[in-house]
């Protein structure tokens, strides 16, 4: 007898969808109609979202074979991560290689950066920007590669104060290390404004060691759930006192930021912001998964958004660059542009999960022995690869 299909969790698709499309607004932004400038000041923070729902939902991946008493294989898990990950990446990657055309910026980052994952870290800026959006994808492969062994060194002897002092840890050290850098590095004597700006994106914005709050947050949160039932129990049943939490963090973070992308000059929002913001979304992650509140409704389109979000994220940046030297029109911010950017970014994301991405997640689970992918429970359906 077949199990039973799991219940769909609507609130993570509403997440997934809403940081997907900020994220996409947020990089075209200078072709957007202005009614949509309030959104796109703000939308770089949907990645910050997505860190959180990958900490979430891969730290709970890692943490269910120790609950049920299980080992944590991690020769599968980092197999599941790659059926899941490279295909469509290194599909992308092969056309920014292959086809001029498909640059969003004429000069592209080694290869060698794009297949080690490490352009976040040796990134030539403000130079080496096609593909640039990759970035994100550099800091999930670190967090793939290194949170399972260090899942196993806690989980040799488990105890609170061990996990909580780890989790400490990573927190302040990351406060402390923005600060250093900030002072020592990005407002170095004698730098001007733009030198401090080149510093600031890249030994700050796009290094991993720079931004762990929110996967932090989302690997916190599992924990809770995992390990501490009776206060998750507590915590489900309040999603309107979480949503309304997160929200206040969120727009305390967004204050920090003065309400735009993040800058050299904001002390306040460099150090403290990103965790607050961090926190904020966890909040909103835990309303979703609450048995209560707003986030439990299904909201229309989120569902497929959802589930084209990795598609989307890599494809969108070269295909609105495509319509544009394609349909010079384009270039104005009207709504007829922003329509036709939605509607060929959604087609080209569709042709890529159809024909890569949905293809190998079948052949991940027939290797691994998995049932079909109708059957597998909605978080492993939405892990994040952002």
């Amino acid at each position: 007898m077949n199990p039973a299909p799991p219940i769909r969790l609507y609130g993570l698709d509403t997440l997934r969808a809403l940081a997907i499309v900020s994220v996409m607004i947020f990089h075209l932004q200078g072709f957007l109609p202005l009614a949509l400038a309030p959104v796109a000041d703000l939308g770089w923070m949907g990645v910050d979202l997505f860190f959180v729902l990958s900490g979430f939902l891969i730290g709970s991946q890692l943490l269910k074979p120790f609950v049920q008493g299980k080992a944590l294989r991690l020769g599968e898990f980092w197999l599941r991560r790659a059926f899941r990950i490279l295909p469509a990446y290194l599909t992308v990657l092969a056309l920014y290689l292959a086809l001029p055309i498909w640059r969003e910026h004429p000069q592209l980052p080694a290869a060698w950066k794009s297949l080690t994952f490490t352009q976040n870290l040796v990134m030539i800026y403000p130079a080496e920007i096609a593909f640039s959006h990759a970035w994100s994808l550099c800091v999930e492969e670190h967090f793939y590669l290194l949170l399972p062994i260090l899942v196993l060194i806690l989980m040799r002897r488990p105890t609170l104060w061990k996990t909580a002092s780890v989790i400490a840890a990573v927190l302040l050290g990351g406060i402390l290390l923005r600060a250093w850098i900030l002072f020592h590095i990005v407002r170095a004597p004698g730098l001007d404004e733009d030198q401090s700006w080149i510093r600031f994106m890249k030994f700050l914005y796009y290094p991993t060691y720079c931004r762990l709050d929110g996967l932090l947050a989302g690997v916190t949160l599992a924990c809770i759930r995992a390990f501490c039932p009776h206060w998750w129990s507590r915590i489900a049943a309040r999603g309107s006192t979480l949503a309304f939490s997160g929200l206040l963090l969120c727009g305390a973070a967004i204050l920090s930021f003065h309400g735009a992308y993040p800058n050299f000059s904001e002390t306040t929002g460099i150090l403290i912001g990103f965790p607050a913001l961090a926190l904020g979304f966890a909040l909103l992650v835990a309303a979703a998964l609450a048995t209560n509140g707003p986030l439990r409704y299904r909201i229309p389109g989120a569902k497929p958004i959802a589930t084209l979000a990795f598609s989307l994220y890599l494809t969108h940046k070269a295909v609105a660059h495509i319509d544009r030297t394609l349909l010079p029109g384009l270039e104005a911010p009207t709504w007829r542009a922003a329509a036709v950017y939605a509607v060929t970014c959604l087609a080209a994301a569709t042709l890529l999960y159809v024909c890569i991405e949905r293809p190998f997640l079948l052949l991940r689970d027939r290797i691994l022995a998995q049932p079909h992918l109708a059957r597998i429970s909605v978080e492993a359906r939405l892990d994040p690869a952002l």
